[in-house]
């Protein structure tokens, strides 16, 4: 299981969890994205589903994809929003994903696409993933704050897997800061992202990349 994480609001989460979900599903899986963000959800947004039944749902039913929707903006891949869950509703739902294996996944790869800081609503999916996948801009502040979240990650058993750097020109190298040797470089893009080629190239990358035992 994946948590998507970073250290400042508007860095490109829920993109770059979207966009990861769907470059697994282009190599043969069906991924389940999950709306961490509980104070801030926007993932029904992105993927056009309805903002209930979510999180507090899945828990009550035991079975995360019968509640889960298809997508209506990206057909390959389901969504679990938040659907006003507490933190202890969506802890119980992380440790359940994570611990449950294909019998209660159905051998789907998990996406957790994650608050921004080092709250408790934060710490809460990191602590049930098995690695993370750090989103950043190349800016200093930006990659400060990702390096505390990368520290957070580890600490929590869940350390880096991959570098999303988005609006990147490729010429700020981040591995050296963030312990993390695997980058990949999101351009400035003109038209929404998750609608482009150069993005879903990008995102299939970074799918590729990733170890199958920890998706």
């Amino acid at each position: 299981m994946l948590a998507v994480a970073g250290g400042k609001g508007g860095c490109g989460k829920t993109t770059t969890a979207v966009g990861l979900a769907r470059g697994l599903a282009a190599l043969g899986a069906r991924p389940l994205v999950v709306d961490a963000d509980l104070d801030m959800p926007d993932l029904h947004h992105r993927t056009g589903v309805d903002r209930a039944p979510g999180i507090a749902a899945a828990v009550d039913s035991g079975d995360p994809h019968a509640v889960a929707q298809r997508s209506g903006r990206f057909p390959e891949i389901d969504v679990l929003p938040s659907a006003g869950a507490d933190t202890a509703t969506a802890a119980a739902l992380f440790e359940r994903l994570g611990g449950g294996g294909g019998e209660t996944t159905q051998g789907a790869p998990v996406v957790l696409d994650c608050p921004a800081g080092a709250s408790p609503d934060a710490a809460a999916p990191l602590r049930a993933a098995d690695r993370t996948v750090l989103v950043s801009t190349p800016r200093e502040r930006s990659l400060r704050d990702a390096a505390k979240t990368a520290a957070m990650a580890r600490q929590l058993d869940a350390p880096p897997a991959a570098v999303v750097l988005v609006r990147s020109d490729g010429r700020v190298d981040p591995s050296e800061l963030l312990g993390c040797d695997q980058v990949v470089h999101v351009p400035e893009l003109s038209e929404p992202p998750l609608e482009t080629q150069e993005s879903a190239a990008r995102h299939r990358q970074c799918a590729k990349s990733l170890p199958k035992r920890n998706i």
